[in-house]
């Protein structure tokens, strides 16, 4: 009689799990509901990177008001790939000081970053270099002569690559000169020059360590294990330290995660992992980039997106034209990856191209 009951209820209990499944389901700790796959310009989007006319994606996940409303991978990619964020490893580092704030080890990003970040013996001894804060760090304005985008910097990471100790050589590096041509910090529309330094974002991890006693069981305690982020791959520095600046790889939907944590103001299943005013100064202008409107925040990008009208955006991004983005007015957070790593500004504005042409728009068509 019991066998004969439960062959009843199969039917009806089976019939349950597919209305769910086709609704919305859990995994992963994400709610997911598909509602954009049959959208007629996210299948177009679909249909041209899976045919290459966008180079090299390898994944596209996009959560509105806190539900996966579109996901897909390309290009051998799966839901398991941990990708090469590149420098968006950058905005990740920032959020790690933010709990070091949150948890009481740091009481200011005004202080200066050689208060924990102590290097012996440097070439071009300075006593401004003491007064180098956290925060300038934080928003690549710091009075050394660092850029990564100048060949002939003293400062340019690839330099930074050929020797051992990562944090020396920054601290190592000349104070700024201020030829007529170039804005002083003082004549700046935020009061900071900003110049693009992998090398001073290699430092706050130098600072995370040395206060924490170890920058990677730090980091999995305060963040990752926080957000249910278990599998994920540091690249390490020379002198065995986790590398800050770079090449962390973590699957799209723990990036994911990442974003509505800031969308979220810090908090993440009911916790504040990061203070909300940290939250709020992050993603406030600090400096001008000086180039495609784009300003700084705490290692985050502002900007806009979409077409026919724009929508203010924070992102955090790396070459390839990896973005994680947040755009609040929209409640929407979108993950694309690639491996498009040759592929120069291009790989950035391709990325660009399919938030202003295709995802912004039809987000916007859908709470409207």
């Amino acid at each position: 009689m019991k066998i004969l009951f439960i062959l009843l209820l199969l039917p009806i209990f089976t019939s349950n799990l597919i209305a769910q499944k086709d609704t919305a389901k859990t995994i992963n700790t994400w709610l997911v509901n598909d509602e954009l796959k049959q959208n007629y310009k996210m299948k177009l989007m679909d249909s041209l990177i899976s045919s290459n006319a966008y180079k090299e994606i390898s994944s596209v996940v996009v959560a509105h008001k806190g539900k996966i409303v579109f996901e897909n991978y390309y290009n051998d990619n799966s839901i398991e790939t941990k990708h090469n964020t590149r420098s968006a490893t950058k905005t990740i580092t920032g959020t790690i000081i933010g709990t070091l704030l949150q948890n009481g080890k740091l009481k200011s990003v005004q202080e200066p970053a050689s208060k924990y970040s102590k290097v012996k013996n440097l070439n071009n001894p300075d006593k401004r270099k003491s007064k180098i804060t956290i925060e300038d760090l934080l928003t690549m304005s710091s009075i050394l002569e660092c850029n990564d985008w100048e060949q002939n910097s003293n400062g340019n990471e690839e330099k930074m690559y050929l020797i051992e100790d990562w944090v020396k050589f920054y601290w190592d590096l000349p104070i700024k000169g201020f030829p007529e041509w170039i804005p002083k910090p003082a004549d700046s529309k935020y009061g900071r020059s900003f110049s693009y330094c992998t090398a001073g974002v290699v430092v706050l991890g130098d600072v995370i360590q040395n206060i924490t006693g170890s920058l990677e069981k730090y980091a999995d305690q305060s963040l990752f294990s926080k957000l249910g982020i278990t599998d994920y791959h540091w690249q390490m520095t020379p002198t065995g330290i986790p590398m800050t600046g770079g090449g962390l790889g973590l699957k799209s939907r723990d990036l994911l995660k990442i974003g509505q944590l800031y969308l979220n103001g810090g908090i993440w299943n009911g916790e504040q992992l990061i203070p909300a005013e940290f939250v709020k100064k992050s993603i406030e202008p600090h400096a001008e980039v000086g180039m495609f409107d784009y300003e700084y925040g705490y290692l985050w990008w502002l900007s806009k997106f979409g077409k026919e009208q724009k929508e203010k955006a924070y992102f955090m991004t790396g070459t390839g034209g990896n973005k994680v983005v947040v755009i609040p007015n929209l409640e929407l957070v979108v993950v694309l990856t690639s491996t498009y790593f040759n592929g120069g500004m291009e790989s950035h504005n391709q990325t660009a191209r399919l938030l202003d042409e295709f995802i912004v728009p039809v987000i916007q068509e859908l709470i409207k």
